[in-house]
């Protein structure tokens, strides 16, 4: 039986991946395949200031276009952008109280995937549309 006040604690990733803003997109690029994720913060110190996705990355790149075993992509694109300039800057986030129902209803409603768990403005976990449905698959 699902609970109405499950928190999004329960479910959500606390081992978060994150990114310095000063980091490269080579680095970036590298963390999103080696870890098999899709999304990751961007912080500056403790601060949370933007999120990249992997779908970022491959909008400026030709990554897709590439052999799944290709661990090289023309990095030159790379050197053109910083993490800043492709990240998206606008962030939802929510507290580790808020309820797994009011999360699915924020991503239902946005064109995103991924959003920052934020507690006393520090950087505690991160929830994706996967770790909804992996949870409703759960309930079953």
């Amino acid at each position: 039986m699902m609970k109405k006040r499950t928190p999004i604690s329960e479910i959500m990733t606390k081992h978060v991946i994150t990114l310095n803003h000063t980091d490269s997109l080579e680095t970036a690029e590298r963390l999103f395949k080696s870890h098999k994720i899709r999304h990751i913060p961007v912080v500056s110190g403790d601060a949370i200031i933007g999120m990249l996705s992997y779908t970022d990355l491959l909008r400026i790149s030709f990554a897709d276009a590439i052999d799944e075993d290709e661990d090289t992509v023309d990095t030159v694109v790379y050197n053109m952008f910083t993490i800043e300039q492709v990240m998206a800057k606008k962030l939802v986030s929510v507290s580790p109280h808020t309820t797994i129902k009011e999360v699915a209803e924020i991503l239902a409603k946005k064109e995103f995937h991924a959003l920052p768990v934020i507690d006393n403005a520090k950087l505690v976990g991160i929830v994706t549309t996967t770790d909804l449905i992996n949870y409703l698959i759960d309930q079953f």
